[in-house]
């Protein structure tokens, strides 16, 4: 009986050594996927946050655009993404242009945008046809071009960036908000520009108040306006209040009534964001969007005060890469020629 107990014992030993055996080589032979999840959720590491920066390329001003991304790219450290939306035609050239020069270390998407979105919704303005360009209007399909972000920079091409991007991009956007803007009466410093060319800083100047469309909007006309060439944009907010549909519907309306197309401020482009974003935007920074340095030929600011500033904006007639226009020093050091001789600079030697 005590060789038969000793027997079993041996027996039951023996099964639990195997049973051991067959689990080490079964953690031992874990597939290294997820032996490398254990090893990440020991020592985390962060994924650099991706900074997604929208900024169109259109036909005849592409060198805009490269040195919009030139500025961009010195001036930080962020993980920023280019999407860089052109037209079919468009896309070879800029492409082409990005990839043989310095700039081809950047991390950017070439996006299609299709002009047939916007049959039947833009009022032809013989005064000024260069705002009628389809790529004008790519900020108001933001979500539909750009997919995966919460949160997205919007940037017209006439600008240069010589801040961190990434200060921008930390606007901070108040509950309900889709949008940060500049407001136009946000920076004393540029009043007196803004009065010595005659320009309009308030609704009076964008929309058209002999209309009574534009007078049951109940804004007064003397509220300040903000320019949309710089944005901060929340995706999920702009999806969940239709932003995109508000702007169409006050476009069509456009068409049919004639409510902003021929005033005085001219934006087409401007005006149905006026309508749709009044008392319901964040703020930019101020000294993240100074402009109006391409809205006179001749009138300046002080070299200090551009200095100090993060973002240059020549909205208005007087481009930099034209001639006449002001401070085309500034815009010049980043600007990057291009490639394939198509884009020149005009110049009063050239």
């Amino acid at each position: 009986i005590l060789l038969f107990v000793s027997v079993n014992q041996i027996l039951l030993l023996l099964l639990v050594l195997t049973v051991c055996a067959i689990l080490y080589n079964k953690v031992h032979q874990m597939p290294s996927a997820l032996k490398n999840e254990t090893v990440d959720l020991e020592s985390p590491e962060e994924l650099e946050e991706e900074i997604p920066v929208v900024i169109c390329a259109a036909a005849g001003r592409m060198g805009a655009t490269i040195a919009a991304i030139s500025s961009i790219y010195s001036n930080t450290e962020a993980n920023v993404l280019f999407y860089i939306v052109g037209l079919k035609t468009t896309i070879p050239h800029i492409r082409k242009w990005i990839e043989n020069s310095k700039l081809k270390e950047i991390k950017f998407k070439v996006v299609e945008f299709n002009p047939m979105v916007l049959k039947g919704k833009i009022r032809q303005d013989a005064s000024r046809p260069e705002l009628l360009q389809p790529l004008n209007f790519v900020r108001f399909y933001l979500p539909l071009l750009i997919q995966k972000h919460e949160k997205v920079i919007y940037l017209d091409d006439d600008i240069i960036v010589q801040g961190d991007i990434q200060e921008l991009y930390d606007t901070k956007l108040a509950p309900g908000h889709a949008a940060a803007f500049s407001d136009d009466c946000d920076l004393p410093s540029t009043h007196e520009m803004v009065r010595s060319v005659g320009m309009q800083n308030t609704y009076m100047g964008f929309l058209d108040y002999r209309k009574q469309a534009i007078r049951d909007l109940g804004i007064s006309p003397s509220t300040c306006s903000f320019n949309p060439g710089v944005i901060v944009a929340n995706m999920t907010e702009w999806k969940h209040q239709r932003i995109t549909k508000q702007l169409e519907k006050w476009m069509q309306r456009n068409v049919e009534e004639n409510l902003y197309s021929s005033t005085l401020g001219g934006g087409v482009a401007t005006s149905p964001m006026l309508i749709v974003f009044h008392g319901k935007y964040s703020a930019i920074n101020p000294m993240w969007h100074i402009r109006h340095l391409g809205w006179s030929p001749d009138t300046r600011y002080s070299e200090h005060f551009l200095q100090e500033a993060k973002l240059l904006h020549w909205n208005g007639r007087y481009k930099p890469w034209d001639y006449p226009s002001v401070h085309t020093d500034l815009w010049e050091n980043w600007f990057i020629p291009d490639p394939s001789g198509k884009f020149k600079l005009t110049r009063p030697d050239s």
